[in-house]
């Protein structure tokens, strides 16, 4: 009988968060600061805040925010553990979405061990790194959290004496105090080298370390599976994984990501590779003290030996001479100096590359074999030889994006040089566009001699070029990632960047150009697109082609429903054109880390997709706050990779196998309920007064003036929703706790089905636990809806000065509200008091905590923005003093954009 029930999380969660928050008292008490620690026992009612005054309401606002903050770690703490004791409990297939659930279903549906290994042999996942601006926190302070959270760890071991806990417990309030007396928020808006040096830390430090947890968590659930260990010995056995990044390489919207950055960062990144792999080479040798004089020397090692010290001349000799006895490390030592080679910045080739790299370290691992070492080579060597494989000598492939309305700016300019006759280009028909292209693509002359300028869009698109060229002619490809076309919206968008690679030297065989379909419209025309694309003479052959997907947009554009119905047929549409033309897409998801951006679990995420969707490769982004959410700590980021690649092994064995995959669900209906909820909620956002009342029921203008991101909350500076970011959106409609871009359409989309079409909504109620799109989309959605608040939807719509606009539009939010809530309840046959019991604690805990700040943000917001145009030195404190607000209010709210 299990002993182990939801309750422990919940008294865990609690337990914890009493002991963080008397370290937390104690720290303020200390400090002369009891009246703010005693807010923690007691929050402060909303006249008690009012009489605070300017400096301790700063300081209340910290306190908040930091006490949030803490809840979050404990929670994602409680969660680890209650997941060891379900594995101590019930076997590591009780996690759902890891390995070993992932190997016992398929074993259930059939497939042998030999398909299961051949599946893993066929994955590739690229998560992508992006600085969109949605990390409030400064790495100062992430880097807190890490510290924090590796001493809760450490109170987890119940074999400590009471004098080591109390040592624990001081090391936590050293901590508190470091955290109170650190400023949270960017006062400074950061630069994309800051943005930098940020992802960089996690490609250098966390996840190497996140890979050796996850391929020993692959080889013990192999093992559990009652699998052969011998066939994942090897590193080739396990999933292909690299890192990508978009900081210093996306430029859409982005004015200050320059050619002269793209450059520093490829070269960035290779410095970085380089002395990872190094350093780790040099602790191996360090390891490898074998003798021989108590092992016998492979001859082919001895000869291998001689042939690289020769090579290396006078150098190589010096390398034998320090270990005369130990062959092992000799080879190691001549390895370092072909590593040396590969680091010198002079030489216009380098002669060195990673992938002569891993043929001298899998020499290594087969000369280790032939002595019956193989134990050691998998503990000492296999480390190094799968860091190698996933991040090479460029550490992370740099993606190029940018929107295509920038490049018909370029091209303009460019025809502008070249044909000084003709008229400007963007007064051209779209046939006579396509026409001109197609001709010009038979040829491989450039329009102008190289160097030649010809305005602001060419000459930054042909700049970014050319420093990718001067990298890549020097180092090679392999620190490149793609070229993205924002909003792509015919074939003559990817057509185009054929073209501007022409005038840069680019060979558009070894660069790829992938189309970012964002909008519905996009989504729904992607098909024909691509069918276009694949069909066009100019196409380079190639077996794998990668296609993005936005969420965001297609969110902001259509609501939450129709973006998700919108992508999952697309994917389909897009598996026939790929099988039409024998070739493979690699799916790029543009994931945020919100759940109307597609955030979510990644188990449940991937389980959504179309089955046979999934060829075996995929790509998706990690924005702002989510990465360190997911990844920041060892344990959580091992569990989110292994969920990660699991999730992708389970489709890509529908895709692979497609007997075992279940595909027969009704996908007619779920098109009523996306086009019912979308037609519902353009009739909103295309209300003649709804900008109006989103710009005053929201903070959105505070969020404009942040200092969280590099770049501009809007794409070209028009007070418009389609050039606002979608970023900004979400995080608006967030803070107000409207939340409408996770739920708005569902309501009234449900109640019409069930009225008009009772069959449909039968169809559809029968599917919600077994179609796991739909259970996916309904979990959200209801997510969504409770962290809502129409208490709070009525004091931010105060705001709005129309009255006869804030009365009509609260009450059609409010209304949709109400019925989404009804709606969603009763496609589940439990109450939700039963099945979202964690939802409902986690909301019951941060309740009293969110209540203030939202009154804080409230009363502030009201006060800034009487005097924002009158007073510039009084608006700017108020500002700071806003965006501690909404800091704090993302803490407890677990997101931003």
């Amino acid at each position: 009988m299990s002993t182990l029930k939801p309750e422990f999380l919940f008294e865990k969660i609690s337990s914890d968060m009493d002991f963080l928050k008397k370290c937390f008292q104690k720290v303020l008490s200390d400090l002369g600061e009891q009246q703010l620690a005693d807010i923690l026992d007691n929050a402060l009612d909303n006249e008690s805040i009012l009489k605070m005054g300017t400096d301790l309401e700063e300081k209340h606002i910290q306190v908040l925010s930091i006490y949030l903050q803490l809840m979050n770690l404990v929670e994602e703490n409680a969660a680890v553990q209650f997941r060891r004791k379900l594995e101590e409990e019930y076997g590591m297939e009780a996690i759902r979405g890891s390995w070993s659930e992932t190997f016992s279903r398929q074993k259930k549906l059939g497939l042998t061990e030999s398909q299961i290994l051949h599946v893993i042999r066929e994955i590739k996942l690229s998560p992508v790194l992006t600085a969109h601006p949605t990390e409030a926190k400064r790495i100062s302070i992430i880097e807190l959290h890490r510290d924090l959270y590796l001493q809760l760890v450490k109170l987890e071991n119940s074999s400590f004496t009471p004098k080591e806990r109390l040592q624990i417990e001081n090391e936590i309030i050293g901590l508190l105090e470091r955290w109170w007396r650190s400023g949270e928020v960017y006062l400074e808006k950061p630069t994309v080298k800051t943005e930098r040096f940020n992802v960089m830390h996690y490609f250098t430090k966390v996840f190497p370390q996140i890979l050796e947890r996850s391929d020993r968590q692959l080889y013990q659930s192999w093992i559990n599976a009652g699998f052969d260990p011998n066939s994942m010995k090897d590193p080739e056995a396990y999933p292909a994984l690299e890192f990508g990044s978009w900081v210093g390489g996306d430029r859409d919207g982005h004015p200050y990501v320059s050619a002269e950055l793209t450059g520093e960062t490829l070269f960035a990144h290779r410095s970085a590779a380089l002395e990872m792999i190094k350093s780790k080479i040099i602790e191996l040798g360090s390891k490898l003290s074998f003798s021989e004089i108590r092992n016998p020397v492979p001859d082919s090692l001895r000869n291998k030996i001689q042939v690289m010290a020769e090579e290396l001349g006078q150098n190589g000799v010096k390398a034998l001479e320090r270990n005369p006895l130990e062959p092992w490390r000799q080879y190691i030592n001549l390895i370092m100096l072909k590593l040396e080679s590969a680091q010198e910045t002079e030489a216009d080739l380098i002669a060195y590359q990673a992938k002569e790299l891993q043929g001298d370290l899998a020499f290594l691992r087969s000369s280790l074999e032939e002595i019956g070492a193989s134990k050691i080579s998998k503990q000492l060597l296999f480390p190094v030889e799968r860091l190698l494989q996933c991040f090479g000598f460029h550490l992370v492939k740099l993606d190029i994006r940018q929107n295509s309305e920038f490049h018909d700016k370029a091209m303009e300019q460019i025809l502008l040089k070249a044909f000084p006759d003709k008229r400007p280009y963007r007064q051209w028909t779209e046939e006579e566009k396509l026409d001109f292209i197609n001709e010009e693509l038979k040829s491989n002359r450039p329009f102008a001699i190289g160097g030649e300028r010809f305005g602001e869009e060419a000459d930054k698109v042909l700049d970014c070029y050319r420093a990718v060229k001067s990298h890549t002619d020097r180092f090679g490809p392999e620190g490149v990632g793609v070229f993205i076309v924002s909003m792509t919206r015919s074939l003559r968008d990817l057509l185009t960047v054929f073209l501007l690679m022409r005038e840069a030297g680019l060979d558009r065989k070894v660069f790829q150009v992938v189309p970012l379909f964002e909008t519905i419209d996009d989504l729904q025309n992607s098909a024909e697109i691509m069918d276009e694309y694949l069909s066009h003479p100019a196409y380079p052959t190639s077996s794998v082609q990668e296609i993005m997907l936005g969420y965001s947009d297609s969110n902001k554009d259509g609501g939450i429903i129709a973006s998700r119905y919108n992508i999952y047929r697309t994917e389909q549409k897009l598996s026939e054109v790929a099988q039409k033309h024998s070739i493979k897409f690699k799916y790029f998801h543009g994931i945020g880390g919100t759940i109307s951006r597609g955030g979510g679990k990644y188990h449940r995420f991937l389980e959504s997709m179309p089955p046979g969707s999934l060829s075996g490769q995929m790509k998706l982004t990690v924005q702002g706050e989510t990465i360190a959410q997911q990844f920041a700590n060892l344990l959580n980021g091992t569990y989110n990779m292994e969920m990660l690649l699991s999730g992708m092994h389970l489709q890509t064995a529908y895709s692979l196998y497609p007997e075992y995959a279940n595909g027969d669900y009704p996908l007619d209906a779920l098109k009523l309920l996306s086009d019912y909820s979308l037609e519902f909620y353009r009739k909103l956002i295309e209300h003649p007064s709804f900008i109006d009342f989103y710009g005053q029921a929201t903070p959105i203008d505070v969020l404009e003036l942040s200092k969280i991101g590099s770049r501009p909350s809007r794409r070209t500076g028009t007070r418009s929703l389609s050039d606002l970011r979608a970023i900004p959106w979400v995080f608006s409609w967030s803070q107000s706790r409207f939340n409408i871009t996770g739920w708005y359409g569902i309501g009234y989309a449900f109640q019409k089905i069930r009225n008009d079409h009772s069959d449909i909504y039968t169809k559809l109620k029968s599917h919600v636990d077994s179609w796991p799109l739909l259970r996916y989309i309904m979990i959200q959605v209801e997510t969504n809806l409770m962290n809502a608040d129409p208490n709070l939807m009525d004091t931010y719509s105060a705001l709005v000065e129309d009255k006869k606009v804030r009365k009509e539009l609260i009450d059609i939010i409010k209304e949709e509200f109400d019925r989404s809530l009804n709606q969603v309840q009763d496609m589940f046959s439990r109450p939700r008091e039963v099945r979202r019991t964690s939802q409902l604690d986690n909301m019951k805990r941060r309740g009293n905590a969110l209540q203030a700040l939202h009154f804080l943000q409230l009363y502030e917001l009201q006060e800034w923005r009487k005097i924002k145009d009158a007073d510039q030195e009084k608006s700017e404190k108020m500002v700071k003093r806003l965006l501690e607000i909404t800091t704090a209010l993302a803490n407890g709210l677990k997101n931003t954009g």
